[in-house]
Formats: structure tokens, sequence, C-alpha cells
């Protein structure tokens, strides 16, 4: 009875309708036998290294990763965080998109990103929000303004001096402007600046004071000096964001999801 071996042998033989071995009293590899025997093994090693690239998937030691992320957070916390997290996984890559976070909302409806680190969104999306902390603002303004000689500044007393704002669309200044209008505060005096952390830069060159993360402040600008605001109404609560559908994040994404949400709990600003 012949061996499954050889059985398996005359049978990849036939698929192939190639001779791969010579019988006889010494049985050899053909030239195609040899051939086929020198790139099998490069076959195997493939195999074997696609397995554990599996493995590693599976585990979360390995993939790509797109995160959407908001300022100040952006440039002031994220990477340090990034660092410890690349260092402790090497083989794990990581996209930054920069964006507010309605546009960022948007990306992870489209499956443009993965996950971000943003304000709270609007009510009513499919989208899954964890808080981790509170971005804490304070007013920044020249060190000649009339503002300047009070300890704390109340949102009213903002009217009749010039705010510098963000964009229209931008949560912070969405939240400044209800704050206002709570207090009664309805006509500004407003310049709008795109840039949140642009922001300390031109009230350093004296065209308005602004309603700034203290986070960023680091240093003050020459010039200028910084007030507490009343109340805690203007801090803005911050977190992590993704799909309703995608929670429980899987694979690198859980990874890095969970190291984020450890240091950014751990160190609030």
């Amino acid at each position: 009875m012949q061996s499954t071996v050889t059985m398996q042998i005359q049978k990849l033989e036939s698929d192939l309708g190639i001779q791969l071995i010579e019988r006889g009293k010494q049985i050899r590899l053909t030239e195609a036998g040899r051939l086929f025997h020198e790139q099998s093994l490069q076959i195997v090693q493939n195999l074997e290294q696609l397995q554990t690239n599996l493995s590693d998937l599976q585990a979360g030691e390995v993939g790509h990763i797109r995160i959407g992320v908001t300022e100040p957070t952006a440039s002031y916390r994220l990477p340090p965080i990034l660092q410890q997290f690349m260092s402790q996984f090497p083989r794990i890559r990581v996209s930054v998109e920069f964006a507010n976070t309605p546009i960022l909302s948007e990306r992870l409806l489209k499956d443009d990103i993965d996950f971000a680190l943003c304000s709270a969104p609007d009510l009513g999306t499919e989208l899954y929000f964890e808080p981790l902390f509170r971005e804490e603002f304070v007013v920044l303004l020249p060190e000649n303004h009339p503002l300047a000689e009070r300890t704390v500044i109340a949102p009213e007393d903002i009217r009749g001096h010039r705010l510098l704002i963000t964009s229209a669309i931008c949560p912070y200044r969405r939240k400044l402007e209800m704050v206002l209008q709570e207090k009664g505060t309805i006509s500004l005096d407003t310049m709008e600046i795109g840039s949140m952390t642009a922001l300390k830069h031109y009230v350093e060159s004296g065209l308005g004071i602004a309603l700034v993360p203290k986070i960023v402040l680091k240093p003050i600008p020459v010039g200028t000096t910084v007030r507490l605001i009343s109340g805690s109404l203007i801090d803005m609560t911050f977190g992590l964001l993704c799909k309703t559908s995608a929670y429980p994040l899987k694979l690198a994404r859980s990874k890095l999801y969970q190291f984020l949400k450890q240091e950014l709990v751990e160190r609030p600003v």
C-alpha cells in the first residue's frame, strides 16, 4: 500500500502536470522538483509570517489608527502621550487629523477616522461620548487693559470691550455665547480669529481680550496678564468620541483608546 506521502506527491504532480521526483533505486528531485522545493520554502515562510501578523493584529499589537483631535489637546496634550504609546507599541501606526468637534463628528460617521478627542457632540447623533476632564478657561488681556485692575472678571464685564472669538461653528464659541446671553449680554464688540491657539498672539498685539484654555498660556505672552472668570459655566467638557456601533473599540484601536483615557484622566488640567 502506498504511503500517504507518496500519494500526496503523485497527486501534486498530477495537479501541476509535471514530474517532481525521479523514482528508481534512489529517489531524487527533478529540476522542476528542485525549483518547486526552493520556492515552496518561501511560500511556507510567508504563510508563517502571515499567521504571526494576523495573531498580532488580533492581539492589538499592530495596525493603523486614525484619530481626530481638537485644539488645544492636539498641540498641548497629545504629543507626549502618543510618544509613550508608540514606544510601547512600535508596530502600531497613528494618523492625527486636526479639526473642530462638528467636523470630527462628520468624519466619524463617514468612517474616515476611528475615534476622536474633542468636546461633547450635539445631542441626537449616532455617537458615543465618554467625558474625561474639563478644559479650564481664563481671560487673557493686555496688561494695560481696564479690566486688568480686577482680580476676577464676570462674563457680563466683557460688554463694551473688544472680544476675540473663534469661528462660528467652534463649540467653545457657542458655549461662550450661551453663557453671555444667560447673563443678559447680547451685543458684543467682537473680532473673529479662526484658531483657538492663535488667540493669545492677537491679545499680545493689543487687539482685544480673549477667553482661552489655561493650558495654552505656558508661558504667558509678554505684555499680557491672566484673570479668572467667575463661575465654571465657561469651562468645556472634553473626552473620547466614537460611533456608538463601534463601541467598545477593538484591536489596536482599543489599546490606544484605553491608553489615552488613562493618561488624560490621571493628568487633568
